[in-house]
């Protein structure tokens, strides 16, 4: 009877298993521009309170950027015409009202190509559909943030730099693009630059002692004078006793991270050059790091005069997440 119990359920997992190898063979790559993000909603939708809520959640600017970006743009498009190759897109919101739903948030994934990340959203009411939409906010877009982040490094890593130097001293993996070179290597720290048409992506790497931060005190003005101290030393301006400092004009976002499975603080703000006109945003992880009793550090900061800086930052943001301490 046992024997027959387990044959009959190890064949159903096996039945269960083809058939959904066999759906991701069925589906198609999926596409699109990295955080652009398709909406399905009628036009009537689109134009009132729910297309508003959407643009609230979904368009709203990305912290700790000089000007004003969205975290993604957004293609509406009429459910009559969702269908063939507008349903590839990486990134799909789809918003269902009518008697007939409940209401609910549903996150799939490889619904119409692979990868895909689709989010439902569904109600009874447009009112129904736009709490919803309040209410998960973060969950919505956390989900297609990691999505996007996933695919920017699976790009990322058609072309890798060997980093061998930095990971003898600072035991680490990390995937960084080739087109990165070594600018500044100092014992343990080290500044790693890319030109772009603007001006250059930079990334610096560094380790400090595991008590340097201490969490009763103010986390962000300790993150600020750590950055600063470490910009007087390392990152020197374009003029004589100019250096990187963080911008007092504008107080960091803080933000509780995992990198790696470990704790890690994410700081983004704008750095500033002092006595020089620089400047550009910045994101920080001080990740910690027990086992080797320290803090590994791990910063990317953009300098783009002229021109829109959230892809730059996404660039950097993609790279330090990928960080593994070994």
């Amino acid at each position: 009877m046992y024997k027959t119990l387990f044959f009959i359920s190890t064949f159903l997992l096996v039945l269960t298993s083809c058939k959904e190898g066999k759906k991701q063979q069925l589906l198609s790559e999926s596409s699109g521009n990295l955080n652009n993000v398709s909406v399905v909603v009628n036009n009537d939708m689109w134009q009132g309170k729910v297309g508003e809520a959407i643009r609230s959640t979904m368009a709203a600017p990305v912290d700790g950027l000089p000007q004003e970006e969205p975290l993604f743009n957004l293609s509406q498009i009429p459910p009559q015409v969702f269908s063939g190759f507008v349903t590839k897109n990486r990134t799909i919101l789809k918003i269902e009202i009518g008697a007939n739903y409940e209401s609910a948030v549903k996150f799939a994934k490889n619904v119409y190509a692979i990868p895909q990340k689709v989010v439902i959203v569904s109600g009874k009411t447009e009112a129904e559909v736009v709490q919803l939409l309040q209410d998960n906010a973060a969950k919505i877009t956390e989900a297609f943030n990691s999505q996007e982040t996933k695919e920017k490094q699976r790009r990322i890593k058609l072309s890798l730099l060997k980093i061998d130097t930095i990971e003898e001293a600072l035991g680490i993996k990390m995937e960084l693009p080739s087109a990165y070179r070594i600018a500044k290597k100092e014992n343990n720290f080290f500044w790693l630059r890319k030109d772009i048409t603007t001006g250059t992506q930079n990334i610096m790497l560094y380790e400090l002692p595991l008590n340097r931060l201490k969490h009763n005190d103010s986390l962000v003005n300790q993150i600020i004078n750590i950055r600063d101290s470490i910009g007087k030393v390392h990152i020197p301006g374009p003029t004589e006793g100019s250096f990187m400092i963080t911008e007092k004009a504008y107080a960091p976002y803080l933000f509780e991270k995992t990198i790696d499975d470990k704790p890690a603080i994410e700081t983004k703000g704008i750095w500033d050059v002092k006595n020089a006109f620089m400047s550009g945003p910045f994101i920080n992880y001080m990740i910690e790091d027990k086992a080797n009793n320290r803090l590994l550090v791990v910063e990317g900061f953009t300098f783009a005069p002229s021109v829109g800086k959230r892809d730059y930052v996404f660039e950097l943001e993609a790279i330090l997440k990928s960080v593994k301490i070994e």
